[in-house]
């Protein structure tokens, strides 16, 4: 039963045994809530018979006495079981996600909208929480109660009995016949919400761009017209909610109708006390607040499907994984017929095969598009290729995990990025327990001093989100600080040098001549005059290895690399006049 609660509704083990605790706290939470029932039915007979004895007396002081406390501790009982263990829980999934997440493949963050993923990760698990903690425990734990009550009454008088909860089953049958509705509209709800957080995020984030073109009033009727698409989405949704919840309201609210017009007719014919019509007169109106809180739990559980299958969905996808320890042969990374393609039967890689050698500079040339960046991320381990082998060391990399595998390189991407904190602790990133005399040595060695020394507080200076307060060139010197940081043996380079100016471009190239030595060096370049000095040179086009050589010898071979040098050298003579 675990393993099926578990599986049913995305919980740990521990998170479904908490759930099953939470449902018996709440049954006994509703059983003792009925407690004074029985005292009022006691004291209501003395009544009648016209007083109250002493030995009845002692009973009701010490059964109320007795209620309150039952009262009190199933109740926190159940906030204990029900509320506490399901933040516990909460705290447990968003953990279990972070870390599937940290497993992923960079192909599954290309392939799904990053605002649904954060939705996933934020909006999915607090909804979840609540369902969990208020939903869920009260609707099973209410039919539970209800059930046990309904059989106590039919030790009293099967009739009156029959006529107080026949309208249970068919209010609930009618909420349970709205589940493939519900389930539908749950699903559109997240899509528009979706579609909604994707137009606003967007606008935010071009905004430059927007205003540069003075589409600033079509982009915000566009924004407006999501809004106005969640708002017409949740009209629908209530509205249909509410029409189903309505009738099963309805229906339970006939409950006391039919218990009076039964219970009269037979205390006519003299087969009802009026004492047993008053007790059932009582306990259906307790009876069936429970069970309107329940068919209201019932709706939320059916529309948090849609959020249980997004939460599976993340969960159930596959993780990179694979051995803690690797021990290479040196650092050569060599590719053996690899294949790979992002989408299915979109091919941008065919049979890539190259060699980038320990101590050497390999450079990856080509036209845009041709599988440059997608092989340096390969080499990573980002992704894994559909076919072939990739080694580092005589290893396939394939085999060990990414975290061990990314600790013997230094990465740095074309596009940089950096957090809102100090300059110092955007290069420590490079190496968590650097000093800081460590950190600032390789941010000279980066040339990160020039504009360092310039912002109000040096190098503890805060440099805004994703650096803000930084141009390009000061952005990517920093990235390119926790290169030389980190000093792997493997170094890959995306156009490092790209955002910065011909004399930045020269200090750092000379530095970088200093920390590749002994290192396998990757370069993706787009100006051929940036890797001259590479010991090896492959060109990629078309997603194919269409030549190999030092940049001599291609520069001399007809092919594509000399075509791209000519190109390039014409270009050099453009002018605007």
């Amino acid at each position: 039963m675990i393993a099926k609660i578990q599986k049913r509704f995305a919980l740990s083990e521990q998170g479904a045994k908490d759930l099953v605790k939470a449902v018996l706290s709440v049954s006994l939470q509703s059983m003792a809530l009925m407690l004074p029932v029985s005292l009022l039915f006691l004291l209501s007979e003395d009544l009648l018979n016209g007083g109250i004895p002493e030995n009845h007396r002692i009973l009701l002081i010490g059964g109320s006495v007795l209620c309150l406390l039952l009262i009190f501790l199933t109740s926190f009982l159940q906030y204990t079981t029900a509320f506490f263990a399901t933040y516990l829980e909460s705290k447990v999934r968003r953990i279990s996600l972070a870390e599937h997440i940290r497993k992923l493949p960079l192909a599954y963050f290309g392939q799904r909208d990053l605002a649904d993923l954060t939705s996933t990760i934020m909006a999915d698990s607090a909804f979840l929480e609540t369902v969990f903690s208020h939903f869920v425990p009260q609707l099973f734990g209410s039919m539970i109660a209800t059930l046990l009550i309904a059989l106590s009454l039919f030790f009293f008088d099967a009739t009156m009995a029959l006529a107080a909860i026949w309208v249970i089953p068919v209010a609930y049958l009618i909420i349970f016949s709205s589940a493939r509705v519900q389930y539908s509209l749950g699903r559109k709800d997240v899509a528009v919400k979706m579609a909604c957080a994707d137009s606003i995020q967007e606008c935010i984030e071009t905004v430059r761009d927007i205003k540069a073109n003075n589409a600033q009033e079509r982009v915000l009727q566009s924004v407006d017209e999501s809004i106005r698409s969640v708002e017409r989405r949740l009209i629908r949704n209530e509205l249909a909610t509410s029409s189903f919840m309505t009738c099963a309201q309805l229906v339970l609210k006939l409950g006391m109708v039919t218990v009076a017009l039964t219970g009269s007719y037979r205390f006519v014919q003299g087969k009802l006390s009026i004492l047993s019509f008053f007790l059932f007169l009582l306990v259906v109106s307790r009876l069936y607040d429970p069970v309107s809180l329940g068919l209201q739990n019932f709706t939320a559980i059916l529309i948090s499907r849609s959020h249980i299958d997004r939460m599976k969905e993340l969960m159930d996808y596959p993780i990179q994984s694979g051995r803690d320890v690797m021990n290479p042969q040196g650092f050569d990374v060599v590719f053996e017929g690899v294949g790979f393609s992002y989408n299915e039967g979109e091919e941008v890689l065919k049979d890539v095969s190259f060699c980038a050698r320990q101590g050497e500079v390999t450079a990856l040339v080509g036209p845009s598009g041709g599988g440059k960046t997608t092989v340096s991320r390969l080499a990573a381990r980002f992704w894994d290729p559909d076919g072939g082998t990739i080694l580092v060391g005589g290893v396939d990399i394939k085999t060990i995990d990414p975290e061990t595998l990314l600790s013997y390189y230094a990465i740095v991407f074309q596009d940089v990025t950096l957090f809102n904190n100090t300059v110092m602790e955007n290069i420590r990133i490079g190496k968590k327990d650097a000093t800081d005399e460590e950190v600032l040595a390789a941010a000279r060695r980066a040339n990160c001093d020039e504009f360092a020394q310039k912002l109000p507080k040096g190098y503890d200076s805060e440099i805004g989100e994703n650096g803000a307060r930084l141009s390009g060139g000061e952005r990517q010197r920093i990235s390119i600080a926790r290169a030389f940081l980190k000093d792997a043996p493997i170094l890959l380079l995306d156009e490092a040098t790209a955002s910065l100016d011909v004399d930045n471009e020269t200090i750092i190239q000379e530095a970088l001549s200093r920390l590749i030595q002994d290192k396998t060096v990757l370069v993706i370049a787009h100006r051929l005059r940036t890797v001259s000095g590479a010991d090896h040179v492959v060109v990629l086009a078309q997603g194919r290895v269409a030549q190999e050589g030092s940049p001599k010898e291609l520069a001399q071979r007809k092919g594509l690399y000399q075509h791209m040098c000519q190109v390039q050298n014409e270009s050099q003579n453009w002018s605007l006049v």
